[in-house]
């Protein structure tokens, strides 16, 4: 009996059925215990900051329409937080948004999701889905959520929203992850109250990216950002909800590392502190109301 109706299925379609559930379970149990005990597997409203998190860990987006979904047993769902129910879901295929890995007409992964008010699992079938997933290798079919949030209820207004995003991520000059501050160092000018900060920072990749911060006398600090190996004292901040953005205002420390500040005088390294601060300020704050994937 589940969610107060009874499957009825031959016995060895049963059998396939349940294995496929093992199966699933297995494998997707790994990629599955990120999404477990978090606090809205479905956000109210996604910041930029969510989907593009989202996007960002996924190999494939993908819009889907649920066909069956079967409650675990609290055994088979370790780490599952209290007032969640993981549930196993056969879906179909609709279409994708992005991705290289080839995917079928059906689809089968696990999700977290919260009971309703009454104690039950809520009731997913025919629901319309975007699932930010990985594939499992060897399993055609069988998909990994990226983590909490990464199955949300389809709608055109969200999907307005990711396709930008989606779009700049595939880019071929889709900006770098950024991971930090690799070296900082201000210069005064010949005038006073005249001088330059360049702060160089880290990628993933090894990508070259550096903030230029100009202050003159009278006028009012500009600062840009460089996404190449060039410090071209004309660059510009980034607008905000783009990607570029993003890699900055969600991913920038705090404060410049101590190690990281190459200029010698206290009176250098205090402003670059400041100029660094600056920067931190006119991006804003980067707000997520999703924990991000790991």
């Amino acid at each position: 009996m589940i969610f107060g109706k009874t499957f009825s299925m031959p016995l060895a379609r049963s059998a396939i059925f349940a294995a496929t559930i093992a199966t699933c379970v297995a494998i997707a149990a790994p990629v599955q215990a990120q999404s477990a005990g978090v606090d809205d597997v479905v956000a109210p409203q996604l910041t930029y900051a969510d989907l593009a998190d989202l996007s960002d860990a996924a190999t494939i987006v993908v819009k889907a329409q649920i066909r069956r979904q079967v409650q675990l047993e609290p055994e088979r769902a370790p780490g599952l937080k209290p007032g969640f129910v993981r549930l196993y879901i056969e879906a179909e295929t609709l279409y994708l948004l992005t991705g290289n890995a080839p995917i079928g007409e059906s689809l089968r992964y696990l999700v977290d999701v919260p009971l309703d008010s009454r104690g039950k699992p809520p009731k997913l079938k025919k629901q319309d889905m975007l699932l930010f997933a990985r594939t499992v290798p060897g399993r055609p079919g069988e998909l990994g959520l990226v983590g909490p949030g990464a199955q949300q209820p389809w709608s055109e207004a969200l999907e307005a929203r990711l396709r930008p995003i989606l779009a700049e991520l595939v880019q071929a000059d889709s900006p770098a992850a950024v991971t930090g501050v690799r070296d900082a160092i201000s210069v005064a000018g010949n005038l006073a109250g005249e001088s330059e900060t360049q702060i160089f920072l880290s990628t993933t990749d090894g990508t070259p990216v550096s903030l230029a911060i100009i202050r003159r006398p009278g006028m009012t600090p500009v600062w840009g950002v460089s996404w190449s190996d060039i410090v071209d004292q004309a660059a510009r901040p980034p607008e905000a909800g783009t990607l570029r953005w993003y890699r900055l205002a969600c991913f920038l420390p705090d404060t410049i590392p101590a190690s990281a500040n190459l200029s010698r005088d206290s009176e250098s390294r205090t402003r670059a502190a400041q100029d660094y601060r600056l920067v931190l300020q006119q991006l804003g704050t980067c707000e997520r109301s999703l924990r991000r994937p790991q």
